[in-house]
């Protein structure tokens, strides 16, 4: 995985009045710019490699593509 979640996302509770300063973090996120390459497969056969991530971008709200580098065998 080549990202990193560093940005804390932080929310006050409902109801609660203006003021009183800044809510703690609720969760951490990462700011992915498109183009980012987010994962890297080795030590596996191309076809493997390809089945994996074709899966794994399933399950990811945004648009993938897979990419190899050149001069990779299937």
């Amino acid at each position: 995985i080549r990202i990193f979640p560093d940005v804390p996302v932080s929310s006050k509770p409902t109801e609660v009045r203006m003021g009183k300063g800044k809510g703690a973090p609720e969760y951490w996120a990462a700011r992915v710019k498109p183009g980012r390459i987010m994962f890297e497969i080795d030590g596996v056969p191309l076809a493997v490699a390809e089945e994996a991530m074709r899966l794994g971008a399933a399950k990811l709200p945004i648009k993938t593509r897979f990419v190899a580098r050149p001069g990779e065998h299937a």
